[in-house]
């Protein structure tokens, strides 16, 4: 266990040292802050527009916003921020490759099914760091301005979002050990997320599609309860398992 919690802080620390935990960060906490700010502005750029829009013909109403208006907007900025992680984060097994320092550590005596378990550490803890920053200040600012109480299901429906993160990360990690590049495993993991995701319009089918998670927004409103996500939840679960051990199996055959 010593070895597992060395390569780990090392992979933590070179997180840190080359700036990617400063951009995740600051990147969650910008989306954490546009989703209730752009809220709050759009009456006033309705306003900006309205006699372009009334020349054109269109009837401009009062809008009203409130707390659904921010979280609608957390829901739809968050799969951005998800391809922006997973493009920073691609690279995570592929620099080790290139730059040997994989090879060195396995000399050493560190075995590969733990390089693939810190790699998953790092990558789960990392989402879940920049997706609760992003929830917590979005959930902050929105009580602040509005009642975050008529939401519905609120935690229930980040929950099922982080888990479709969780999914995703683990698609990195089996792509990252049967792939030599960061380009590749990025087209590979958003190629599958892509598949799953057309997935969710086949019927019957589509209930289990782990990117059924992503329409969790839905339940805000009350249009779905918790009971419709429960098979996308287990396939989801099982399918991240798979591909860990699937990942672990890769290491231990591919050459390094």
């Amino acid at each position: 266990m010593k070895t597992l919690f060395a390569f780990m802080k090392k992979e933590y620390l070179e997180t840190a040292r080359t700036g990617k935990l400063i951009i995740l960060v600051l990147l969650f906490a910008l989306f954490g802050v546009m989703n209730p700010a752009i809220a709050k502005l759009t009456p006033w750029m309705m306003e900006m527009f309205t006699d372009s829009l009334v020349e054109s013909g269109l009837t401009v109403t009062n809008v009203q916003v409130d707390a659904m208006t921010s979280w609608t907007q957390f829901f739809k900025n968050i799969p951005i921020a998800l391809i922006a992680f997973v493009l920073i984060f691609s690279d995570s097994f592929t620099k080790e490759y290139k730059s040997g320092t994989l090879l060195l550590a396995l000399t050493k005596g560190l075995a590969r099914y733990k390089v693939v378990l810190a790699k998953t550490a790092l990558l789960f803890s990392l989402w879940t760091l920049g997706y609760g920053l992003c929830f917590a200040i979005t959930y902050g600012y929105t009580a602040y301005f509005w009642d975050n109480g008529i939401a519905k299901h609120l935690f229930t429906a980040a929950a099922l979002w982080w888990l479709f993160g969780v999914w995703v990360c683990s698609l990195l990690v089996l792509f990252s050990s049967l792939l030599q590049n960061n380009t590749g495993v990025a087209l590979c993991t958003g190629g599958v997320a892509a598949l799953a995701y057309l997935l969710r319009f086949i019927p019957k089918a589509g209930a289990y599609s782990p990117a059924r998670l992503m329409s969790a927004a839905s339940m805000l409103s009350g249009a779905e309860g918790t009971g419709a996500y429960g098979k996308a939840v287990l396939a989801a679960a099982v399918s991240v398992v798979i591909f860990i051990l699937l990942g672990v199996l890769n290491m231990n055959k591919r050459q390094v």
